[in-house]
């Protein structure tokens, strides 16, 4: 270890000069800093924006798909869109069209048919008819009960795959090369029965929320001619990929928000459970509680009305005649509730009823439970 009298000598040889020389540099490299700094601050207050950066602050990006959350003055314009998350049974909706147009198209192509569901999301309906890439069919769908229409779209990859299955073509490897000519009237019979399955499954899936049915009014080619909404309009858009073994394609449904407007607050509702509708299991177990319950049961010989000062006045030993015959049946009552008739006897030293006629049926029936869940009209 270096004593005293070392480290001052290397003190020396590293600044020779002496104390002053060394704040001379220390200044020197301040001056250095200091101008490295205010030359980009002087050049970022005169800096001008170029073309990429004004389109990320105004949130018009052509590179990003339609998938890809918009920002800038673009989220703004389209904040006045519905999220499709406050509709959550709507979704639960879908999944069980999966289900169901898994099983009926792997019916319709006798081939192995995989049905999923890529995205739910909102879109302006202009938008969307201007994104459909073409050749395409579109189909304008009507809501019979909602009386209002929607759209479904058949891309061409799945429109020529499920011809090729349906006629018995060769399984050959990747997409089907699509010619660049209009369909033929074979084609157009092939697809609209695939769609009228579709169809079918859709009013199975809206089945357990409400009764609806979807008619397929007519076919297009032309976006331009499957104009059933405002450009502006909101719409909620599902897009579902068929897949056989390794040919396939999507389909897209639109449907506006005024569309499923009759049913919003169905829609709205919670989803709990795995079962639509009503449970088998609950009823049954609630049903079989109520019959093993206990209940009073008042066997009624006769009811008139008396004066106060006469029901005040009585005294023991005096009568009081009934207007009955010991013929006359007498009412058996639970509560307020009248349930049967029966005949006045006795068993030995106990007084028995015998039931004559078959119970009252209830004024309160299940019907009347479910018109407490149906909004009021007009409301």
């Amino acid at each position: 270890m270096a004593g005293p009298n070392e480290q001052d000598k290397l003190a020396e040889d590293w600044n020779p000069a002496g104390g002053s020389e060394g704040d001379g540099l220390s200044a020197d490299w301040a001056a250095m800093l200091e101008a490295d700094t205010a030359k980009p601050a002087g050049e970022g207050a005169d800096r001008v924006l170029n073309q990429d950066e004004i389109d990320s602050l105004l949130g018009f990006d052509a590179s990003t798909s339609s998938a890809v959350e918009l920002t800038g003055v673009q989220a703004l314009i389209n904040s006045a869109l519905v999220s499709y998350e406050r509709l959550p049974m709507l979704e639960i909706v879908f999944d069980r069209l999966v289900r169901l147009a898994t099983t009926s198209l792997r019916n319709f192509t006798s081939d192995n048919v995989e049905v999923s569901m890529e995205s739910i999301s909102s879109v302006r309906f202009g938008d969307y008819l201007n994104s459909i890439p073409l050749p395409a069919i579109l189909s304008v769908i009507k809501a019979e009960e909602w009386d209002n229409f929607g759209l479904l779209t058949v891309d061409s990859n799945l429109i020529y795959s499920m011809i090729d299955v349906l006629l018995g073509g060769r399984r050959v490897g990747g997409q089907i090369t699509v010619e660049g000519r209009p369909y033929t009237t074979i084609e157009l019979a092939l697809a609209r029965r695939m769609i009228e399955v579709i169809l079918e499954d859709t009013h199975k899936a809206f089945e357990p929320v409400t009764d609806v049915s979807f008619k397929l009014e007519r076919l297009e080619t032309n976006p331009r001619f499957a104009a059933i909404s405002r450009p502006a309009n909101a719409a909620i858009l599902i897009e579902l990929r068929i897949e056989m073994d390794d040919r396939g394609g999507k389909i897209e449904i639109l449907l506006p928000y005024a569309t499923i407007e009759p049913i919003r607050e169905q829609l709205l509702q919670m989803y709990m459970g795995e079962k639509f509708g009503r449970d088998p299991i609950w009823e049954g177990h609630l049903a079989t509680e109520i019959f093993a319950a206990d209940v009073q049961l008042e066997a009624v010989l006769h009811e008139f009305d008396l004066p106060l000062n006469r029901i005040l006045n009585l005294s023991a030993g005096e009568t009081i005649m009934f207007d009955r015959a010991p013929s006359e049946p007498i009412k058996l009552r639970c509560g307020d509730v009248d349930l049967t008739e029966g005949v006045m006897g006795h068993i030995g030293n106990h007084v028995s009823v015998r039931v004559s006629r078959p119970l009252n049926p209830p004024k309160v029936t299940m019907a009347a439970f479910e018109a407490l869940d149906k909004p009021v009209e007009g409301r």
